[in-house]
């Protein structure tokens, strides 16, 4: 393990934390016990207790048990966008001793099915304007054998319960629709019920949150995080970003993402923080939170500065209460940060992925550095390798970025080949391969080169090529699609499919009609925004698709 980085450690931190060994929901207890009175959840200036949120939680965890039959251990999906409803039924899930699937709100019913299938989830949250496409799944509605047995609609306008003068987006402002159907279950009856859950039956080794990832293999999967890895990751960023309990977050990265769920959820929960909640980015609605709100935390993507910044009415809003902002995802262009610098703002960078529920690096205060990962936080040790021996490399070389630390999952939901090919032993240590190149330099800061593995990163948004490929394969007209990355002036890099098209097709099926349909059948940010026909696709003496080639092709096609 290399101690380069100590030297840059910050002063006011330990190199070792003592984790409670509590589950989850524990946190809930405390702070509504703390803080019986003070806001928790902000939302369209709607405010929701501590003390509110414990007993919403319950009542939802006991209908989850009585009425739905969710036991110990059983996978629980979460479809919503950023909302009261998606931080209560996660913790509702927790309570009734169940585990979080949270997925993306952007998926389609394609999409959805694999999520349902592969967790074995039997019940699931969703907002009504993200309902029907989930209802294909419902077993009483002819859904498949492995489908939902039951479904909790939620309305967003059913915690709208005072007027307020920001700008609320029609799907949220939308008034309760009576959804019915057989295993379908409205929100508010949900809460009428006021069931009360079981005991608490589960510990810190026990599943918590399963997000998914994708990867080479195309199909997402799940990575099993137990209430011992998010309670460590939970109090470690958190210690290390040093958020005081009177502090006010700006929730704005998606919650079903752990950066989001971190930053944004689950750290202000333990701290006792008040969470400003906006289910989707928009600028000029920021910008009044942070000033109605006294918002001193926001943890964002650059691109959502990026448009912050160029919001032309920007200076007419009282930011002074902002002094933490900082993420991941991509790296700050520096003259973006100097913007911020120039407004007495520091963005902090840091990188972590969803195997680890969040950062395992992130750079100290102090010692800050532009377009850098960070160095390891607490316990986290993490090591530049040669891909292929292992082997540790010198400062400055470039290789694979490997991690072991307590916040690291536990592997692949039932996907034992998934975790051979992804943990390693060196010295006799269990570490995760990342699939990121990277150098460290002689302080011990990480430094991002490219990807060992296939993926795009499209505006912070995670798209693995493979995919995007599986689900192509599923339009009649195309015999064989390969996915690259573009580069994008906005997003930084977008998606180009490569497709040969059946022989009868050809001629007939325009590029957009290919978009439109990827539109209709992937998330968007998915979704190809240039496809190519080509007559044939380069191959490798196996059959492979050779993609890193045409990756290369277009990268000096762009300069």
């Amino acid at each position: 393990m290399s101690e380069r980085h100590l030297k840059v450690w910050p002063r006011n931190q330990p190199r070792h934390l003592t984790v409670a060994e509590t589950d989850l929901f524990y946190n809930v207890e405390v702070s509504a016990r703390r803080y019986p009175r003070k806001p928790f959840l902000v939302f369209y200036d709607t405010l929701i207790t501590f003390a509110r949120f414990r007993e919403e939680a319950e009542r939802l965890a006991g209908c989850l048990q009585q009425d739905c039959g969710v036991q110990r251990g059983d996978r629980v999906l979460l479809f919503t966008q950023n909302s009261p409803q998606f931080v209560l039924a996660y913790y509702a899930i927790l309570r009734a001793n169940a585990v979080v699937v949270p997925v993306n709100p952007m998926n389609l019913t394609l999409e959805l099915r694999h999520y349902v299938s592969d967790s074995g989830a039997r019940v699931a949250f969703v907002t009504q304007e993200l309902f029907e496409r989930m209802r294909p799944l419902l077993r009483a509605g002819g859904g498949a054998e492995d489908g939902l047995d039951h479904v909790i609609v939620g309305a967003y306008s059913d915690y709208l319960e005072v007027s307020t003068d920001l700008t609320v987006p029609e799907t949220i402002a939308e008034p309760r629709r009576a959804i019915e159907g057989e295993g379908v279950l409205l929100w508010s009856d949900a809460l009428r019920l006021a069931r009360q859950p079981g005991p608490i039956e589960v510990g810190p080794d026990d599943l918590c949150v399963m997000p998914y990832t994708s990867g080479t293999t195309g199909q997402p999967k799940g990575c099993m995080h137990t209430h011992r890895s998010v309670m460590y990751q939970t109090l470690a960023t958190g210690q290390w970003t040093d958020v005081k309990s009177d502090s006010v977050a700006l929730a704005v990265l998606p919650l079903f993402h752990v950066t989001g769920m971190q930053s944004s959820m689950n750290i202000p929960l333990y701290n006792g923080n008040t969470v400003i909640l906006l289910p989707r980015w928009d600028r000029q609605a920021a910008a009044q939170c942070i000033q109605r709100y006294k918002v001193s935390s926001w943890p964002c993507i650059p691109t959502m500065v990026v448009d912050f910044l160029a919001n032309p009415d920007l200076a007419a809003f009282d930011l002074s209460s902002l002094v933490r902002i900082g993420g991941g995802g991509a790296a700050m262009p520096a003259a973006v940060a100097q913007r911020l610098q120039a407004m007495g703002l520091n963005y902090i960078e840091g990188y972590g992925l969803s195997e680890t529920i969040a950062a395992t690096h992130i750079n100290p205060a102090e010692h800050a550095r532009k377009q850098c990962l960070g160095i390891p936080i607490m316990d986290v040790d993490a090591r530049v390798v040669d891909p292929a021996t292992l082997a540790a490399l010198a400062p400055g070389e470039i290789g694979e970025i490997v991690i072991h630390g307590p916040q690291l999952f536990n592997g692949y939901w039932r996907n034992p080949q998934a975790d051979r090919e992804c943990f390693v032993q060196i010295d006799g240590k269990r570490f995760f391969r990342t699939g990121d190149l990277a150098r460290m330099d002689d302080d011990g800061f990480f430094f991002m080169v490219d990807r060992l593995k296939r993926m795009i990163n499209a505006s912070g948004f995670k798209v693995w090529p493979a995919e995007v490929e599986s689900l192509m394969y599923q339009h009649p007209a195309i015999q064989e699609a390969c996915v690259i990355a573009a580069r994008d002036a906005h997003r930084g890099e977008t998606v180009k499919a490569l497709v040969v098209l059946r022989n009868p097709e050809r001629g007939r099926v325009t590029h957009q009609a290919v978009i439109d349909w990827c539109r209709q059948h992937m998330a968007a940010y998915k979704a190809p925004r240039i496809v190519e026909f080509v007559d044939s696709l380069p191959k490798s003496g196996t059959g492979k698709i050779l993609w890193r080639s045409l990756q290369e092709q277009e990268r000096s096609r762009q300069g």
